[in-house]
């Protein structure tokens, strides 16, 4: 699959991001599915910009996600469509009633409109990465900048998902839900014991949206096992640490033996959930996106040897992307590069990657 960044979030700068627009994906939605096409990719996850439809006093307009969804339909490619990718409306407070109800009524009139233009299954993730989103609007500088109040914005993005889940199986009952959330190993450093507890208990902190979707954490929040539709596991370079210390660097050799293989990681979710599953995001940078995807693969090769039924890997970004804080500062983490010319962003794929993935695509029809 291909996953089209989509963050749409206020950063810690107090600008708005809108990578839709960055990468010029708005204006080239066709453009890029027709890339997906050519490659034999029929399925994606992209978003609508909740900022920019949701006009307030009950006013939306659609015209910034139509040009996507017409695209999709075009295709013939199957989208999971994000509802809020980290942004939202600016003159909401998002720890109030009002955002739970405003983002309900945006689900459910985005639900009508995509069942307008199709006859398909409608798949949603109400809010992205909600364990991240929590963390970085409590830590790392996201509006609503909510210094220490994690567990509190947590909560309240969980009941938002649920209450918006609700609604949408009332209006249509094919609706499927995917819960991407990122998927962690964290370890104490070197001689230092005394921090095994934490680091477990950090690790631990990775199911706790799942959990309360699922009803087994904080019930009182409406959540239920069945909720917990489709499992949406996201994994980076960057997702194992040390506590209170750096990552553990996936790229050095001989790798660090606390490293815990990807194939182990996702039969633990498995095994926690049962659900179905599949890796949502996965990329790597530069010249890494080659061995990573191969790896990748790899160990989804093992996973399902060993009973794992996993759906599918989601190259995340497909087009590259640029740093949320510095617009001037590209990730080179596509599988298609972009280049300015004549104001426009030339999609140019990336051969060694693209290898890579003829690669790893033969190794798991195998």
């Amino acid at each position: 699959m291909g996953g089209f960044e989509a963050s749409s979030h206020v950063n810690g700068l107090g600008q708005r991001v809108d990578m839709i627009a960055g990468t010029q994906h708005d204006s080239m939605a066709l453009t890029d599915y027709r890339l997906l096409n050519s490659l034999d990719i029929r399925g994606a996850r992209d978003a609508l910009r909740w900022h920019l439809i949701d006009r307030g006093a009950g006013g939306l307009d659609f015209g910034s996600f139509l040009p996507q969804l017409e695209a999709a339909c075009a295709t013939g490619t199957q989208v999971i469509w994000s509802l809020c990718h980290y942004g939202y409306p600016d003159d909401i407070d998002l720890f109030s009633t009002e955002f739970i109800r405003r983002f309900v009524a945006f689900s459910v009139a985005a639900c009508r409109l995509i069942r307008e233009h199709s006859d398909d299954t409608p798949y949603f993730t109400p809010i992205n990465e909600v364990s991240f989103f929590s963390w970085a609007a409590s830590r790392l500088g996201f509006r609503p900048f909510a210094q220490g109040r994690d567990n509190a914005l947590k909560q309240q993005l969980v009941r938002a998902t649920i209450e918006a889940c609700g609604e949408l199986r009332v209006l249509d009952s094919r609706c499927r839900f995917v819960f991407p959330e990122p998927i962690i190993h964290v370890v104490a450093p070197h001689g230092r014991d005394d921090l095994a507890a934490a680091a477990g208990r950090v690790e631990e902190s990775q199911f706790e949206a799942w959990d309360m979707i699922a009803g087994r954490q904080q019930p009182e929040l409406g959540g239920q096992t069945d909720l917990l539709d489709i499992v949406g596991m996201n994994f980076y370079h960057s997702n194992q640490w040390e506590i209170e210390s750096g990552r553990l660097e996936w790229e050095k050799a001989p790798r660090d033996p606390r490293w815990r293989p990807l194939s182990q990681m996702m039969e633990n979710v498995w095994k926690r959930y049962q659900r179905p599953l599949f890796l949502a995001e996965t990329s790597h940078i530069g010249v890494g996106r080659a061995p990573w995807i191969l790896e990748v693969a790899g160990e989804t090769d093992l996973a399902l040897k060993r009973g794992v039924p996993v759906e599918g890997i989601c190259l995340f970004p497909i087009i590259d992307r640029y740093d949320w804080n510095d617009s001037n500062h590209w990730h080179n983490s596509g599988l298609w590069d972009l280049y300015i010319r004549d104001g426009t962003f030339t999609r140019l794929l990336n051969a060694p990657y693209a290898q890579a993935i003829k690669q790893a695509r033969l190794l798991l029809r195998r």
